[in-house]
C-alpha cells in the first residue's frame, strides 16, 4: 500500500505532476471508431464536432493482422488534427497481449501531448493500474510530455468486479470506469449473448390473482447491480462511471432506454459505436430543460444551500438544494459546448 503522502509524487525523475482534481469537461458520449479504416479517420475530425470524447479503438473488434495499422493510424491522425475541446482517449490492447507494450510506447512517443485518457480493458485489480501507471510515467518522462495521461478501467470480469474500489484508488491517474457487459457475462457464466441491454428471460413475475389465467411478466435490468457498484465506487474516489456498448445498433428506443437507466443511476455518460448513438447519448445524457429551469430556482430560492423553501407547493432543503447543484452543474458543462441547450437553459 503506498502512503497518503506518496500518493501524488511522479513514479518517474521528470514526469509530470499527477493531477490533485479531474478536469471539469462534458463526457455525454465516448464515441469509438476503428483507426485503421481510412475512410473513418477522414470522417473523424467531423465526427469530432459532434462528440465530447473520442477513442481510438485499438483492442477488441481490431483484426489481429490490423493491431498495428490501427496503432499507427491513430497516432496519423493525432499529429495531423487539432480536435479542440474534444477528448481524445484510446482503448489499448489488453495488457496480457502482444500488443500492449508498443501501444503504450509509440502512442506516448508520438502524441502523447495530445493524449488524455489511455483505457484499460480487462483491470483485474490495482496491480493492473500499478503497472501501466509506473511505466506511463516512465514514458512521460523520457517524451517530456507536459501533462499527466489518466487512466479509465474497464470493468469486465468477475474479479474486476470484486476489486472496483481498489482500483479506483490504485492511482491519481484514475479518471473513471465503464462497464464491458459482453466479456463481464462471458466471465460470470451468465447466459446472454447481448451486448448490454435486458433480457427477456430477465424478469419477475407478477403475484397471481384470482381468475386470473395469465400472470404479467415485468423485464429486468441485467446490469443494474454493477452499474450501482461501479458509480458508488467511483464518486467515493471522485472519478467518473460509464456505460459501456450497446450492441443492438438498430434498436434505438432499447438503448436509449439503457443509458437513461444509467444516466438516472449516476453516470456521466455511455459509449457510442456509431453516429446513431451519438445523438441518443447527447439528448439522454444532457439534463432535461425543465429539471435545470427548476433546479435553477431552487438555488435561487437558497443560494447558501440552507434553510427550506417551498417551490410550488414542494419543499425543498439542503437536500434537494444538493441535488439542484448537480444538475445545474452538468448543464453549464453540457452549455460550454452547445449553444442550442445554453440558450434553452438560460446560461
Amino acid at each position: 500500500m503506498k502512503l497518503p503522502v506518496h500518493f501524488y509524487k511522479p513514479l518517474a525523475i521528470g514526469a509530470p505532476q499527477p493531477l490533485r482534481e479531474l478536469p471539469v469537461r462534458p463526457e455525454r458520449m465516448i464515441h469509438f471508431f476503428p483507426p485503421h479504416i481510412e475512410k473513418i479517420r477522414a470522417k473523424a475530425p467531423e465526427t469530432a464536432r459532434k462528440c465530447d470524447v473520442m477513442c481510438g479503438n485499438l483492442e477488441d473488434a481490431i483484426p489481429i493482422e490490423s493491431k498495428d495499422a490501427a496503432r499507427a493510424g491513430f497516432i496519423e491522425l493525432l499529429q495531423d488534427n487539432d480536435f479542440g475541446d474534444t477528448g481524445m482517449w484510446v482503448r489499448i490492447n489488453a495488457l496480457n497481449s502482444p500488443w500492449v507494450l508498443d501501444d503504450l510506447s509509440e502512442i506516448i512517443k508520438h502524441v502523447g501531448n495530445k493524449l488524455d485518457v489511455i483505457m484499460i480493458p480487462k483491470v483485474e485489480g490495482p496491480w493492473d493500474i500499478h503497472f501501466v501507471d509506473q511505466y506511463v510515467a516512465l514514458l512521460e518522462a523520457k517524451y517530456a510530455i507536459g501533462k499527466p495521461i489518466l487512466l479509465h478501467a474497464l470493468l469486465e470480469t468477475a474479479q474486476g468486479v470484486t476489486n472496483v474500489e481498489a482500483i479506483c484508488g490504485a492511482s491519481p491517474r484514475m479518471h473513471g470506469l465503464s462497464l464491458g457487459p459482453a466479456d463481464l457475462a462471458a466471465s460470470r457464466g451468465m447466459k446472454t449473448t447481448r451486448v448490454g441491454g435486458g433480457h427477456p428471460g430477465y424478469g419477475v413475475l407478477a403475484d397471481p390473482e384470482e381468475g386470473q389465467t395469465q400472470r404479467a411478466f415485468f423485464q429486468q435490468d441485467l446490469w443494474h447491480y454493477t452499474v450501482a457498484r461501479m458509480v458508488d465506487a467511483a464518486v467515493a474516489h471522485g472519478l467518473h462511471s460509464f456505460y459501456g456498448p450497446f450492441g443492438d445498433l438498430k434498436d434505438e428506443a432499447a438503448c436509449e432506454a439503457q443509458f437513461r437507466n444509467a444516466f438516472l443511476m449516476g453516470c456521466s455518460g455511455a459509449w457510442s459505436l456509431a453516429p446513431n448513438q451519438i445523438a441518443i447519448a447527447k439528448r439522454v445524457f444532457s439534463p432535461d430543460v425543465k429539471e435545470v429551469l427548476f433546479a435553477k430556482r431552487i438555488l435561487e430560492a437558497m443560494p447558501d444551500g440552507s434553510g427550506v423553501a417551498t417551490i410550488d407547493g414542494k419543499m425543498q432543503d439542503d437536500a434537494t438544494w444538493k441535488q439542484a447543484r448537480v444538475i445545474v452543474d452538468l448543464a453549464r458543462l453540457v452549455a460550454r459546448r452547445d449553444p442550442d441547450l445554453a440558450a434553452a437553459y438560460g446560461l
